[in-house]
């Protein structure tokens, strides 16, 4: 019997059914992460550790903007921004756990406690992370109307450009069963054009919002700085991202900072084992704790 799912054998047109229905083999990589219904999964709780801040969380281009904004104030003197940075595995489904959803019902990386106030106040979204924080220790959010709302700007337009990045071109193009070129070639369309607004913004700007650092830049730069940098689908070359002279030298400059180096290891496990910090609970996790020292301990976290 032919295997009508093969790329070969996919038709020319495809008709939607009257009613669609769920094909739990269909999806690619990371099809067995995706449903269409919410909810957990399983009775599982989370870890809670001695700091105010929780964060649930995993390195990816979500989750670092939170990580790096938590460095960042640290870096900046501000110890009540202390945290614990717990791994949730969204390959093994911890994403679906009780206690994951009772704190996002969305069921996606990151998630936040902040049990500094009684009761707890949960966050869920990193766009409503990144604000809040910026809000409760006044860093990295400017208090003058008009550079507050252009910060807003900036992030809200992350937060909805980044699925096409991210949903759209990364799926299609590196995670999608078979090669389609009507998708690959719509994405990239629209990832380029992206680029290029942020290029052209930066021509004339230091950071998104003029010379002040702000958490813009930190929920911007983990996708289109390191699409720029060739980090993101291997597709630097396809997408000729050297073709964004100030949206590199805009990620070069974010890349250097401490805070942002320390942000993009923690909860990370994948890449160099001594850039992956797989738990973050104190600063000193940075020197004892990485994966490769961890793994010359035979496993043990000092």
């Amino acid at each position: 019997m032919s295997d009508d799912t093969t790329p070969e054998n996919q038709p020319a047109g495809y008709e939607p059914p009257k009613v669609w229905t769920w094909d739990q083999a269909s999806g690619g990589r990371f099809a067995n992460i995706n449903r269409p219904i919410s909810g957990s999964t399983q009775d599982k709780e989370l870890p809670v550790g001695k700091h105010p801040h929780q964060l649930y969380s995993l390195g990816t281009p979500n989750g670092v903007k939170v990580t790096i904004l938590f460095e960042e104030l640290l870096e900046a003197g501000i110890a009540d921004a202390e945290y614990d940075a717990w791994l949730i595995n969204i390959g093994e489904g911890d994403q679906f756990g009780s206690g994951f959803v009772a704190i996002n019902p969305n069921s996606k990386i990151p998630a936040l406690m902040d049990h500094s106030v009684d009761p707890g106040i949960r966050l869920f979204e990193s766009g409503s992370m990144l604000i809040y924080l910026a809000e409760k220790f006044g860093k990295f959010l400017p208090t003058d109307t008009a550079k507050r709302a252009e910060t807003i700007n900036w992030l809200m337009w992350q937060m909805g450009s980044a699925p096409f990045l991210g949903g759209g071109f990364g799926h299609f193009y590196a995670y999608a069963p078979f090669k389609m070129e009507y998708p690959i070639n719509r994405y990239a369309m629209e990832v380029k054009r992206q680029l290029h607004v942020l290029d052209t913004h930066l021509a004339d700007n230091r950071y998104m919002v003029g010379d002040d650092y702000t958490i813009a830049d930190m929920a911007i730069m983990p996708w289109y700085g390191a699409m720029a940098k060739g980090i993101l689908y291997d597709a630097a070359e396809f997408l000729a991202v050297h073709e964004y002279e100030h949206v590199n030298r805009w990620a070069a400059e974010l890349l250097a900072r401490p805070g942002v180096q320390r942000g993009q290891m923690v909860n990370r496990a994948f890449g160099e084992p001594s850039r992956q910090l797989h738990e973050r609970h104190d600063a000193s996790d940075f020197e004892n704790n990485t994966a490769d020292k961890i793994a010359e301990r035979g496993g043990e976290r000092i």
